[in-house]
């Protein structure tokens, strides 16, 4: 009686370790599935991400692009005033030294 419940008790260890190795090979492919779908859900956030970012660089550059030439054209603008006003400046120096010299040879 007592042999017969030692291999009865051993039979039924070695179902419950067949079984539970059985349930760790689900265990490993519901993780492995978790782990594919949660990186698939990661690299179509990420391409995302990157096409916002990439739609916000065009933007930031079209807004400097149009601030650099605002300035451009005023700096332009400032430099023809600058030009006028030397031009203005050496024009009335030349017609004083012409008097002087026209006094000078009189």
């Amino acid at each position: 009686m007592k042999a017969k419940f030692c291999l009865m008790m051993a039979a039924t260890l070695l179902a419950l370790t067949a079984f539970s190795f059985g349930q760790a090979g689900d265990d490993m492919k519901k993780a492995a599935d978790d782990t594919g779908k949660a990186t698939k859900t990661a690299a179509k956030k990420t391409g995302h991400a990157t096409k916002t970012a990439a739609k916000d660089t065009g933007k930031a550059t079209e807004k400097a692009a149009d601030k650099t030439a605002d300035a451009t054209k005023a700096a332009g603008k400032d430099t023809a005033k600058g030009t006028k006003k030397g031009a203005k400046a050496v024009g009335h120096s030349v017609k004083k030294g012409a008097e002087k010299t026209d006094d000078a040879v009189k």
